[in-house]
């Protein structure tokens, strides 16, 4: 047989195609409840629990980031999912107190409760230690409903849904796995979660800001909120399918959030945004979802990546300037840019896959990025853009600059006729 070279070698042992199904056992402390993981595909592994006594179906995803579990269980945009975290030990600092800033948000979660459905580690800490911490992991889980499971192996399953892509699955608290034949298999995806995780009714942040930014809540995170509050802006939070054309001229500047779920069922707010493009000229501003549904309503496409981008280590090369930036992600869709529609052009773009990191008009003030200039638990490297963004708003009002076209045009037709 022909020695295979490096790289064949490396694809041999990457590939999961054709190994058997995965049944993986990690021995329980007597008196411990299990718990059991099961994917749509044929793999289980069974652990212990840590959560609550409960089952639960989700989208099976994975995380790479090492610190920040609060906040990444509390992101709206891991609605519907077991999140994986591949940072081997996860809860040594436990939870933290529910403090709120001045602003009225929780400081240290991303919304109110938890937003994943399940939570799956490889070595749960039992005890925690920080000095803002009021409870473990483990209670935070059982109290809020969320299963858990501990002692599985986080590398062999990341390993799978890197080669078959994210995977339905099934977590469960018991003595035995469930009979796969009654598991109800049902994609949160196919399912629109932006309009579960937005808001029902208009909020306002910080009221004395010298610019009005109207904030489309596609579940948005506490802490892009906070980042346009701190730049000075009023914040009006308004619901996913807001009709925000009944009243353009009242905002200084519109921003959309980040949020869960396939962009494809947002097609209120798409039409929204592609309406909004023809007439508005003041500046317009998406992260995560918002650079999806922007792109949408440019022209774009959107297709789901094979298991997404999660974690806070993601390199994105601006293409204006080439310079690479470390971010925060947490996606499982991307917009295809192989054509851009004319007038746009491609903003950002992932250094690891090439898929689109973000897109900008090229006349109009508009632009927007797929990963998280916000992020909690870093990295920090572009949380500049949130000054951009109200700087441009702020320069935006202060020349005058009219709401849109229309009113643009009336006023030039009463300037000549005075």
């Amino acid at each position: 047989m022909a020695k295979k070279t490096p790289t064949q070698l490396a694809r041999t042992l990457a590939s999961v195609v054709d190994a058997p199904k995965l049944h993986a056992h990690y021995p329980v402390v007597p008196g411990s409840l299990t718990a059991h993981l099961q994917l749509r595909s044929g793999e289980t592994f069974t652990g212990g629990s840590f959560g609550a006594a409960s089952a639960t179906v989700g989208e099976t995803v994975f995380t790479t980031s090492l610190v920040g579990y609060p906040e990444s269980m509390t992101d709206p945009s891991y609605r519907g999912q077991l999140l994986v975290f591949t940072q081997p030990l996860i809860g040594n600092y436990g939870v933290p107190r529910r403090t709120r800033d001045s602003y009225g948000l929780l400081k240290h979660f991303e919304s109110e409760r938890i937003q994943c459905s399940g939570v799956v580690v490889s070595d749960y800490a039992t005890k925690y230690s920080h000095w803002n911490a009021v409870e473990s992991l483990s209670e935070w889980c059982a109290r809020e409903g969320v299963p858990a499971i501990t002692g599985v192996d986080t590398r062999a399953l990341v390993h799978i849904l890197r080669g078959q892509g994210s995977t339905l699955g099934s977590l469960s608290a018991g003595a035995q796995p469930l009979d796969t034949a009654s598991i109800a298999w049902v994609d949160p995806n196919a399912d629109n979660l932006v309009a579960q995780a937005s808001t029902d009714d208009i909020r306002v942040f910080n009221p004395a800001g010298d610019v009005h930014v109207a904030l489309i809540d596609c579940g948005v995170k506490y802490n892009i909120i906070r980042s346009l509050c701190d730049q000075g802006a009023r914040v009006s939070l308004v619901p996913w399918n807001h009709d925000i054309m009944a009243n353009l001229s009242a905002y200084d500047g519109i921003f959309i959030s980040n949020g869960p779920g396939s962009p494809t069922h947002c097609t209120e707010t798409i039409s929204q945004l592609r309406r909004a493009f023809a007439v508005y000229q003041r500046p317009i501003f998406g992260i995560c979802m918002g650079n999806q549904l922007m792109g949408l309503a440019a022209g774009l496409n959107a297709y789901k990546l094979r298991f997404g981008n999660r974690g806070h280590n993601q390199p994105a090369v601006d293409l204006t300037n080439g310079k690479c930036v470390i971010t925060s992600q947490n996606h499982g869709y991307a917009l295809d840019d192989s054509v851009m529609p004319e007038g746009w052009a491609r903003y950002y773009v992932n250094a690891n896959d090439g898929s689109n990191e973000g897109i900008r008009h090229l006349e109009k003030p508009f632009r927007s990025v797929q990963f998280h200039p916000e992020a909690k638990g870093g990295p920090l490297d572009t949380g500049y853009l949130f000054g951009e963004f109200v700087d441009s708003v702020r320069a935006a009002k202060q020349a005058g600059l009219a709401a849109t076209l229309s009113e643009d045009i009336s006023a030039s037709a009463q300037a000549a006729t005075a």
